[in-house]
């Protein structure tokens, strides 16, 4: 907690003396950047603050009735007094929101990447935070303001998706710790955890298994990679949202310790999501594409060609040297 509360002071003079506030996510959201961008947002608009909660690309399903949901919006044209960036390790996942950031008087990140190029004047960053959650619920405790029911909710929606339900090596004593104070809200976390982790459609369990069925291996099957392309979702009647999860299937498979998931993000660029099992180290590759993520989880984006696909791979392979 000290080194969080470092510079602190300034923080919550630039929250309190805001008039208007907007706080973006990441482009492709997930549970974490969802949960902390509601938990805040709800919080702020509790201090009378005119907040805006962006969010560029489309909110998977599971996350639509959240509370506070409703109130996002993909982006404003508006100059606020303060913006503030959950989740995103580096200025480029914000995407078109980048000009409000670099429009508003000052900028805020809150983040738990270990691989990441910091962009805000002011920042609670701690890599050992198991999700960003953790340290909405810290920040939110710091300015005095309660922690309702809906915002406990939110919270809890973080850290149970970015822990993958308390399986990851990420979960602390902290974790438990936040979790309990959430739960005294008196939320009802099994419906929560049915909502986020609730039943797949038909669809993208179809796509999951062509994913999965034409997936290859390298390293004496250390190494686990395959590709979605845009015609492959068109043809399973899926979105990109409905890809998230594949990559973490794949590394859930026995004797595979790193898995790499190449997705056509647009005929000249992929997106590549990369999974160890704890073991390998992949975050530097991640840093070393301009992307950024932990030493477990990470990603970057990059050129959709069979070169670019190859050396990336190779890398990989090189890790497990």
């Amino acid at each position: 907690m000290n080194k969080r509360l470092r510079g602190f002071k300034k923080i919550r003079r630039s929250i309190l003396s805001a008039r208007s506030i907007a706080i973006s996510g990441h482009v492709n959201p997930d549970g974490d950047s969802i949960g902390s961008l509601l938990a805040l947002g709800l919080a702020l608009s509790g201090l009378g603050k005119k907040v805006y909660m962006l969010c560029q690309g489309e909110i998977p399903p599971n996350y639509r009735s959240l509370p506070g949901a409703g109130g996002i919006v993909k982006t404003i044209k508006k100059k606020v007094d303060l913006a503030i960036a959950v989740d995103c390790s580096i200025i480029d996942l914000l995407d078109k929101n980048i000009p409000v950031f670099k429009n508003a008087k000052s900028i805020l990140e809150i983040d738990h990447h270990r691989f990441r190029r910091s962009f805000g004047d002011m920042k609670i960053v701690d890599y050992q935070a198991a999700a960003v959650g953790e340290l909405i619920c810290f920040l939110i405790k710091e300015l005095n303001i309660k922690i309702t029911r809906n915002i406990a909710e939110n919270i809890l929606t973080s850290i149970i998706v970015e822990t993958n339900l308390f399986r990851l090596a990420n979960v602390r004593p902290a974790t438990f710790k936040i979790c309990t104070e959430m739960l005294k809200t008196k939320l009802n976390f099994s419906r929560l955890v049915d909502k986020v982790y609730g039943s797949r459609t038909k669809e993208s369990m179809m796509l999951s298994a062509a994913c999965l069925l034409r997936a290859k291996f390298l390293k004496k099957d250390r190494i686990v990679w395959s590709t979605i392309t845009k015609k492959n979702l068109t043809m399973a009647g899926c979105r990109d949202y409905d890809a998230d999860s594949i990559a973490s299937e794949m590394i859930s498979m026995k004797g595979v310790e790193a898995a790499v998931l190449f997705r056509e993000n647009n005929s000249d660029m992929l997106r590549v999501s990369l999974r160890s099992n704890g073991d390998i180290d992949i975050g530097p590759l991640a840093q070393k594409y301009k992307g950024g993520g932990h030493s477990d989880i990470a990603g970057f984006y990059a050129a959709n060609n069979k070169k670019s696909i190859s050396k990336i791979l190779a890398s990989v392979e090189a890790l497990l040297d």
